[in-house]
């Protein structure tokens, strides 16, 4: 991928990514199939929108997660939507 990251990302892309990068259940495998953006590039995107401190939290929290690795969970599929999930639409929120 690219040096910039965000080619092709609108800011509203990046917010989805990293409201999916913060849920437990949503791997990134699937932030991958959503937006082309490989863990590695999410890791990047992170870093750079969130304070320092934020990150790190987060990075501690999600590094060696299986729920976060769909190669190492110990299932198939389970409740993995967000509370706002009713309001999202193709990655798109709904307008009424």
């Amino acid at each position: 991928m690219s040096k910039n990251i965000y080619i092709g990302l609108t800011d509203r892309d990046v917010n989805r990514i990293i409201e999916m990068a913060w849920e437990d259940r949503t791997t990134f495998d699937a932030i991958e199939e959503q937006f082309g953006l490989r863990e590695s590039d999410v890791i990047k995107l992170m870093k750079r929108e969130m304070k320092l401190s934020s990150w790190k939290m987060w990075r501690e929290r999600v590094q060696g997660r299986r729920t976060k690795h769909a190669s190492k969970r110990d299932f198939e599929s389970g409740r993995h939507k967000s509370t706002s999930q009713r309001l999202i639409s193709n990655n798109k929120i709904s307008k009424r």
